[in-house]
């Protein structure tokens, strides 16, 4: 009875002695002082190996000290980052500073093509230019009022202006207007003279 009950006792204490050193981080030197009487027996009531032997019935046979090399377990540094699951690193490096020029405008010229005589007259056609995109185009000298008046009135209409046939084509390469072939020709020699210009 009296060594189950010396059993319990020391089993106690070196439970204690134990919470304390685990617990307390710094306390490696406080568990090397406890007092032998706190200190765990071996089980069974027998003397630990190397340890002095009680000197009185009842008394809790101490044992040897915890190594001093013993460390305590190394806790995780709460500046560290757990890895991400997806396998994939993020850059934290700054993104390059985009630089954003604008384009500069496109200008805007003029350009009149040779004169050219035909049958009715003569003509000049003038183009505008955007950059080098033709905009706009116009026929300068032609005859009006007749019947050379009205072909000139059905050339301009068909070719001339922001919405005519040169500026979808943008060449001189345009079909020539029926009843107006003169003319068409007319204006397209000096279209082209006009691009070749510009």
């Amino acid at each position: 009875m009296r060594r189950a009950l010396l059993a319990i006792t020391g089993l106690a204490a070196g439970t204690t002695a134990l919470v304390v050193l685990k617990g307390a981080p710094g306390t490696g030197q406080a568990a090397q002082d406890l007092p032998a009487a706190l200190a765990p027996a071996a089980p069974g009531g027998s003397p630990a190996p190397g340890g002095p032997t009680p000197t009185a019935p009842g008394a809790v046979t101490p044992s040897a000290a915890p190594s001093a090399s013993a460390k305590p377990s190394a806790k995780p540094s709460a500046d560290r980052k757990p890895a991400s699951r997806g396998g994939t690193r993020t850059s934290s490096a700054p993104a390059a500073p985009r630089t954003t020029t604008k384009a500069p405008a496109p200008t805007t010229r003029t350009v009149t093509g040779r004169s050219v005589s035909y049958e009715y007259g003569s003509l000049q056609v003038k183009i505008t230019l955007s950059g080098s995109r033709i905009v706009d185009a116009t026929a300068i000298g032609m005859p009006l009022g007749g019947q050379s008046g009205q072909r000139s009135d059905d050339v301009q209409a068909r070719y001339s202006g922001s919405s005519g046939e040169v500026v979808a084509k943008q060449s001189a390469n345009l079909s020539t207007v029926s009843g107006a072939t003169y003319t068409s020709t007319a204006y397209k020699q000096s279209l082209q003279s006009a691009i070749d210009k510009a």
